[in-house]
């Protein structure tokens, strides 16, 4: 069995490992369309939007209703592509064990 300090140093490892795979996965872009295109999300591994692009063409029509539905859609979706990203790459570091954040 391992004494406290070994398990302490191995938390301390693990902490250190994570913290460096959020920064990497920060970096990491996620994108996804919706509308066949018309518009398209791009976020960060945090989740966070950081490009929006909305073609003219859905402009034409004047439906706001539909153009905030697929604005929705493809911001949900690029956020669920990086969530899952960052779920993998954790849990390869965490052997699967959910951590609470």
């Amino acid at each position: 069995m391992k004494s406290f300090g070994d398990l302490v140093k191995q938390a301390q490892k693990v902490q250190k490992q994570m913290a460096e795979m959020q920064e990497k996965l920060a970096e990491q872009r996620y994108e996804a369309t919706a509308g066949g295109g018309l518009v398209k999300a791009v976020v960060d591994g945090r989740q966070m939007l950081k490009e929006l692009k909305i073609d003219p063409k859905t402009l034409e029509d004047s439906d706001v209703t539909l153009l905030e539905d697929l604005i929705l859609t493809a911001v949900g979706e690029a956020q669920k592509s990086s969530e899952s990203a960052m779920n993998d790459s954790m849990g390869k570091l965490t052997g699967g064990f959910k951590l609470p954040f």
